[in-house]
C-alpha cells in the first residue's frame, strides 16, 4: 500500500469502496518543529464524477484501486463522445467531454502514448503522455537574431491550447508542449 506522501496526479486510490483518481495534490509542511507534513489531496470518484478532499499526514496508507491500465490512441470526436482504440486488441473506448476536462487541449489526431485507465472493463479516465508534439497555427512573426534566452510571445496552437513560446519560433512550425503544465519544451 502506498503512502501519502507517494501520491502522483493520476493515480487511482480505492476510497469507501470506489475508485477514485488523485486530481490536485498539495504538500503543506507546519512551521512547528515535530509536526509532520499534510498533504491536501483532491479526488475524483471514476464512477459517479463527484469531486472529494482529503488531507492525509504523510505516512497515512492509502489502498490502490483495482483498475486496469491499458495503451490506447485517440481516434476521433463523436458529437460530445472522444472516442480512444485500445493498441492491443482494437476495441474503442467513449469519454464525455466533461471527463476530459483540462485535458482536451492535448488530444490531437492520431495521438499515442495515452495510457486509458479501465474499471470493470469500462474507461474511466485517460493519462496523457509527459510530452505532446503540437504545430502552431497562429504566432507573430519571428524576430531575425532573436537570443534562445528569456523572451517570449503567445503562440496558438491547433487544438486552441496558447503556450509562450521563445521570439525566434514561426508560424507553422512543430513543438513540444510538456502536458502537465502547458510549456514549451523544444522544437519537434
Amino acid at each position: 500500500m502506498p503512502k501519502a506522501s507517494d501520491l502522483k496526479k493520476g493515480e487511482v486510490v480505492e476510497i469507501d469502496g470506489s475508485p477514485h483518481i488523485v486530481k490536485h495534490l498539495e504538500a503543506k509542511s507546519p512551521s512547528s518543529r515535530g509536526a509532520s507534513t499534510l498533504y491536501k489531496v483532491r479526488f475524483n470518484n471514476l464512477i459517479s464524477g463527484q469531486k472529494r478532499d482529503e488531507s492525509y499526514k504523510g505516512d497515512d496508507m492509502i489502498r490502490p484501486a483495482d483498475c486496469q491500465r491499458v495503451q490506447v490512441s485517440f481516434s476521433y470526436i463523436d458529437v460530445d463522445q472522444y472516442i480512444f482504440m485500445n493498441n492491443e486488441d482494437y476495441s474503442q473506448y467513449g469519454l464525455n467531454r466533461e471527463t476530459l476536462d483540462g485535458q482536451l487541449e492535448y488530444l490531437i489526431d492520431g495521438l499515442e502514448g495515452i495510457t486509458a485507465l479501465l474499471v470493470d472493463g469500462d474507461i474511466a479516465a485517460i493519462d496523457l503522455p509527459q510530452s505532446v508534439v503540437m504545430v502552431i497555427t497562429e504566432t507573430a512573426p519571428g524576430i531575425k537574431g532573436a537570443s534562445a534566452s528569456a523572451r517570449t510571445k503567445p503562440a496558438t496552437m491547433s487544438t486552441g491550447l496558447v503556450i509562450q513560446v521563445p521570439e525566434y519560433i514561426e508560424q507553422g512550425e512543430s513543438v513540444k508542449v510538456n502536458t502537465t503544465n502547458a510549456k514549451f519544451m523544444s522544437r519537434a
